[in-house]
């Protein structure tokens, strides 16, 4: 694919992130995450490529736009044919409250390279290059702990895991102090934790537990980008859930799914944009009327090439669709 591409998606994810930043901590997540996808939509129809979303907003009687199965792009006979998956807003209940760490974020594969995750709960690990190969979804957290502190030269108390506040981690958060570790608690949005995996001055040395399957496949690509590694296992709740794994062609929900199972290939790109500040990107920032600052991050796997991207944008000189 042309590596222009890649400069082209973080127009993409700035677009969302300036559309969910407008609402930001005003209590109403479907207002931003709608603005997010109206504006990551419109920027959709300006880039050379032949893409359909695999993972999106829902399914087609779900959601408007950027729905699983949705066209995008320009769509000409010589576009690249790409699959997509997105998340307008990684965090849209922080985006509301006014917290940190949300991010609006988009991989793109060559056509057939990404998962179609169904929308359930994976259970995840996720962890930076230095890891990559020690950790294993299925060892205990106490084994992956001490592999962990061995590949990254930490002693275990100087390690720090990442997981969302939720009651069903309580077993995990025990299991995590026992062994010595140190905790850092996130609200909403597992993929920017993932990713800060990656980035030594982040200070996140692991993230687990359990989210969105489809977040699941997203932070894969990042990782894949960025050389880091990523497992996941799908969790059906019922048996509609089981149904939605056989019709995306998951026969075996049990199975451990590894970096090349959630994402083929060597040719993937990652882009995200700050909505609020957070481990990796700073938020969006209104300077002045009409007058916005974003921070974004776009990769390559084939290069592992990752570029930071401060722009200032003059929302008065743009089109509605191009922020």
């Amino acid at each position: 694919m042309d590596r222009n591409l890649g400069l082209n998606l973080a127009r993409v994810t700035e677009a969302a992130a300036l559309g969910a930043a407008k609402h930001y901590g005003r209590g109403d997540k479907n207002v931003a995450d709608g603005a997010a996808v109206d504006s990551m939509r419109k920027m959709f129809d300006t880039m050379d490529i032949n893409g359909v979303v695999v993972i999106g907003e829902g399914e087609m009687d779900e959601a408007p736009m950027l729905y699983i199965g949705e066209e995008v792009g320009l769509r000409k006979p010589d576009s690249p044919e790409v699959d997509i998956a997105v998340d307008p807003i990684d965090g849209t209940t922080a985006t509301a409250k006014g917290l940190s760490n949300a991010i609006a974020i988009l991989a793109m594969a060559p056509r057939g390279c990404l998962l179609h995750a169904p929308d359930m709960y994976m259970d995840k690990i996720a962890v930076g290059p230095k890891a990559k190969g020690k950790v294993d979804l299925d060892k205990s957290m106490s084994e992956n702990l001490e592999a962990l502190s061995k590949a990254l030269n930490k002693d275990i108390s100087e390690l720090t895991v990442a997981m969302l506040d939720r009651d069903r981690h309580s077993k995990l958060i025990t299991e995590t102090r026992e062994a010595g570790a140190r905790i850092k608690m996130f609200s909403d949005g597992d993929v920017a934790a993932a990713i800060a995996t990656c980035f030594e001055d982040s200070g996140i040395d692991i993230m687990v537990g359990s989210g969105g399957a489809p977040e699941g496949v997203i932070a894969a690509a990042a990782l894949k980008c960025l050389g880091g590694d990523f497992q996941g296992r799908l969790l059906p709740e019922n048996g509609e859930e089981q149904e939605r794994c056989s019709k995306m062609g998951i026969s075996d929900c049990s199975i451990k799914l590894t970096m090349d199972d959630l994402v083929k290939g060597n040719d993937v790109y990652f882009a995200a944009t700050g909505i609020s500040d957070g481990d990796l990107l700073k938020g969006v920032t209104f300077i002045e009327k009409n007058v916005a600052k974003t921070h974004s991050m776009v990769t390559r796997s084939e290069t592992g090439t990752v570029r930071f991207i401060e722009a200032i944008h003059k929302l008065d000189k743009k089109p509605d669709y191009a922020y």
